[in-house]
């Protein structure tokens, strides 16, 4: 069977953290087009998951439509509700993570984020993920009242508690069918299809790499000093199908580890805002951005050598 190498990109607003109602831009979007370049170089297949602030801008809007009519591409739904009309609720962090606000709030912002994605563009996404991974069963039963039948907001191995965001531990590394009541419970004939973010450990034992970092995490020794220490040794090495959290080298041998562990489903996940320094947390220098723009060369290169299929997340159901 072709193992299947989807490509998710959150596509948004400049220096998003900033959790701005109404003063953001969204300069970053006009690199999309050289970025798109480079996924046809390799006859790779991206989704670009857009939020309000993209969709809502004249100019960032036409890069989007145009990468539509010219380019093999995807449109998906990303949302940031302290950005999304209408406004109302107070902004802070809890605020800022969808699944923590109450339904009618979920459902009168992703209505309007959906309509203006059909009206702008014509087209109707079918795959979305939250801003922050703030997914939850109300997201999940909004979505789907919506006509979205993929979701791809769920981080194995990782827990968003911390800073009022779900936690996905025990969440699946493959992808399956769910109802909206239990986003993390495989169900055979669910109408909701996860594709979770492709993250794991270089060790083959995932299970038990995962249960040596929760005992670290959970002690109160110098936990982020001993994690440090196990990757250098190369014994623990947890790690994101991710340009801007992992090295190529890195992503190579997670690919590895996932394609034997039986995946034949890869999400590679990055942000727009990666692609102008100054922009995001992950990219602050050219010689940051030039780094970056390497590491997907090369993970895009390996993919094609080893005759992987490029496609949209969409495609993934059938």
């Amino acid at each position: 069977m072709t193992i299947k190498f989807i490509i998710t990109i959150d596509t948004e607003e400049d220096q998003w953290d900033n959790y701005s109602t109404e003063y953001y831009s969204v300069e970053n979007i006009n690199r999309l087009l050289f970025l798109q370049e480079i996924f046809d170089k390799y006859n790779a297949v991206p989704t670009y998951l857009i939020n309000w602030p993209v969709i809502s801008d004249p100019k960032s809007s036409q890069i989007i439509k145009k990468l539509c009519n010219e380019h093999n591409c995807e449109i998906g739904t990303h949302c940031h509700p302290w950005n999304t009309p209408p406004f109302g609720e107070e902004i802070n962090e809890k605020n800022t993570i969808m699944c923590n606000l109450p339904y009618e709030v979920i459902e009168q912002k992703m209505g309007r984020l959906h309509e203006a994605i059909v009206k702008t563009l014509n087209v109707e996404p079918l795959c979305f993920r939250a801003g922050r991974w703030g997914f939850g069963s109300n997201v999940a039963k909004c979505i789907q009242q919506l006509g979205y039948t993929i979701d791809t907001s769920v981080t194995p191995f990782v827990d968003w508690s911390v800073n009022s965001g779900p936690n996905f531990n025990g969440a699946s590394t493959f992808p399956y069918h769910f109802e909206a009541r239990d986003i993390l419970k495989q169900c055979s004939d669910g109408p909701l299809f996860e594709v979770p973010a492709s993250i794991g450990f270089i060790q083959r034992n995932f299970e038990i790499s995962d249960r040596i970092r929760k005992i670290i995490l959970s002690t109160r020794i110098r936990k982020l000093r001993l994690l440090g220490i196990l990757d250098k040794l190369k014994l623990l090495n947890h790690r994101w199908l991710a340009p801007e959290l992992s090295s190529a080298e890195d992503m190579i041998k997670l690919i590895n580890v996932l394609v034997l562990k039986g995946h034949r489903v890869l999400n590679f996940t990055l942000h727009s805002t990666s692609l102008l320094p100054g922009k995001s947390p992950y990219i602050k220098s050219e010689e940051d951005f030039y780094n970056f723009i390497k590491k997907i060369e090369t993970v895009l290169a390996y993919c094609n050598h080893k005759n992987f299929g490029f496609a949209p997340l969409s495609n993934i159901q059938h």
